[in-house]
């Protein structure tokens, strides 16, 4: 028993000993492929940065490239290492695994290619403003899973890339201009054309409204109150701060130029009409009154009060 299992030790050391030259060989094999990888990351950083597309792109592709190099060098040094074992073996058993993984990692690599995607076709690019639901702020940057949103009071929010590219999204910054409206309540007496000349008036002196496009103002109905318009103007940049900014000056600057212009500005009210429910005539759908009474008609007695009148007559 026991020579058995020196002979055993014997041959495991003997087949080591056998590998070792070639272990040496695949380790420097491998060790000038991670060189030649980083060279290829470079390389292709730098041939992508000419065609004049991002840093972010150029980045990507450089990752994507060097892993690939990796990956070769890792198939050259094992077949040097173990020289029984061929390539074409080697590729089976990564189709094998590479199944296995992407059935594991399915939503990882989904978001992988999300990311790589949004890259390539630039959707929104970093430092653009843009919403996605009820999630609105900066992108920040586009990670292999998610994309990184700085929001507007100062929070992280990571979205999953592959929820950037297939819902919709609102890229707030993507044009140079943008339009801001609010909406105007003027009285049913008052002169349309004058609380139109008047706003526009005022907007046209805001702080931040473009000239050009020149603010107007529209009536959209007759609400319960008055007569409804919008007022809307333009902005340059469109960014979240300056839009907040620029609707602050341009709402205080119309409702200032409306009271000096005596236009009114109502609020809805309301008309409540009492009725205890207790009349005679309650109930009888051909005498029974709704809301005020009619012209020249009495208001019928209460059931309480006639009920006290007979009361007292019986004493």
């Amino acid at each position: 028993m026991f020579a058995e299992a020196t002979n055993r030790l014997g041959e495991l050391l003997s087949a080591a000993l056998a590998i070792l030259p070639g272990l040496a060989v695949g380790l420097v094999v491998f060790g000038l492929g991670l060189l030649l990888a980083r060279g290829v990351r470079a390389g292709v950083r730098r041939a992508v940065a000419l065609r004049q597309a991002s840093a972010e792109v150029a980045g990507v592709l450089g990752r994507i490239a060097g892993g690939v190099a990796v990956l070769l060098a890792f198939l050259v040094a094992a077949s040097v290492v173990f020289p029984s074992v061929s390539a074409a073996d080697l590729f089976n058993l990564l189709g094998i695994g590479g199944v296995a993984i992407g059935f594991a990692f399915r939503d990882v690599l989904q978001n992988l290619l999300a990311g790589i995607l949004i890259l390539l076709t630039r959707p929104f690019r970093i430092g653009d403003q843009i919403r996605q639901g009820e999630v609105e702020g900066t992108v920040e940057d586009v990670w292999v899973r998610a994309t990184v949103l700085r929001t507007y009071d100062n929070r992280r929010i990571l979205i999953p890339n592959a929820s950037l590219f297939t819902s919709q999204i609102e890229v707030i910054t993507a044009y140079e201009k943008r339009r801001l409206q609010f909406p105007v309540t003027i009285g049913n007496g008052d002169e349309v054309a004058l609380a139109r000349r008047t706003i526009t008036a005022a907007l046209s002196r805001a702080h931040g409204v473009l000239p050009d496009p020149p603010p107007e103002a529209l009536v959209t109905g007759l609400g319960a109150a008055g007569v409804d318009m919008v007022a809307r103007f333009w902005i340059d940049p469109p960014r979240r701060r300056d839009a907040v900014d620029a609707l602050d000056g341009a709402i205080e600057a119309v409702k200032t130029a409306l009271t000096e212009a005596g236009v009114d500005m109502p609020y809805p009210t309301s008309q409540v009409l009492f009725h205890d429910q207790t009349e005679e005539t309650d109930g009888d759908r051909s005498r029974q009154r709704e809301g005020w009474p009619a012209a020249g008609r009495e208001v019928p007695r209460s059931r309480f009060a006639a009920a006290r009148e007979d009361r007292a007559a019986e004493r």
